[in-house]
């Protein structure tokens, strides 16, 4: 137990050493689903699932806000001294009727396993976004700016630019795993197709 314990310190400080010293907290939601047969667990899926611009199986979202310190400087410049997320990763994916079949239930399970590493990747893609963001703003000068507002121009335009390069990656990453032959079209095809 001691061995774990400290093997969970360690794995923490590592985390913390990679994102600043903070940490992002995770929200995992379910949504209920029904059946007793893979196709009918992929059927309620389809009237029960998220909207993310299309019907979703899964859907990885986030909540961030920052603490940000601006600072006058002598020179009339203005520096953004520190910029500390708060972030919370929010996972959303069914949840099965608790008695299955044995042999549906293992079927769900290598499915819904698969479906929460997929969205564990969507979740990392918004982590590196905000390892991004964190890694711009301190230190981010604007000159003749003694009221702080050049800075968050400056700042904001990259923002937008890192957001918008998150969402390609996420789209490009659910093309490759949705199109015929992808790791999520394979585990919706073994889900409806089995037991």
């Amino acid at each position: 137990m001691l061995v774990t314990g400290t093997l969970l310190a360690l794995l923490a400080q590592t985390a913390n050493a990679q994102t600043g010293g903070w940490t992002p907290s995770e929200q995992i939601k379910t949504y209920a689903i029904s059946g007793n047969t893979g196709f009918g667990l992929y059927q309620s899926i389809g009237e029960r699932g998220p909207q993310a611009g299309v019907q979703a199986v899964a859907h990885t979202t986030f909540k961030l806000t920052w603490r940000r310190d601006y600072r006058p400087q002598p020179d009339g410049a203005c520096v953004l001294a520190t910029a500390r997320p708060n972030l919370t990763i929010i996972y959303t994916w069914p949840k099965a009727p608790a008695k299955l079949p044995p042999d549906v239930a293992a079927s769900w399970q290598s499915f819904i396993s698969g479906v929460e590493k997929h969205e564990r990747v969507h979740g990392q893609h918004i982590l590196d976004m905000v390892k991004k963001i964190e890694a711009y703003s301190v230190g981010l000068r604007a000159e003749d700016d003694p009221k702080c507002q050049k800075v968050r121009t400056v700042l904001q335009q990259r923002l937008g630019e890192l957001s918008n390069e998150q969402r390609q990656r996420g789209r490009d990453f659910d093309r490759d795993e949705l199109s015929n032959g992808g790791a999520v079209h394979q585990l919706i095809l073994a889900l409806v197709n089995g037991p």
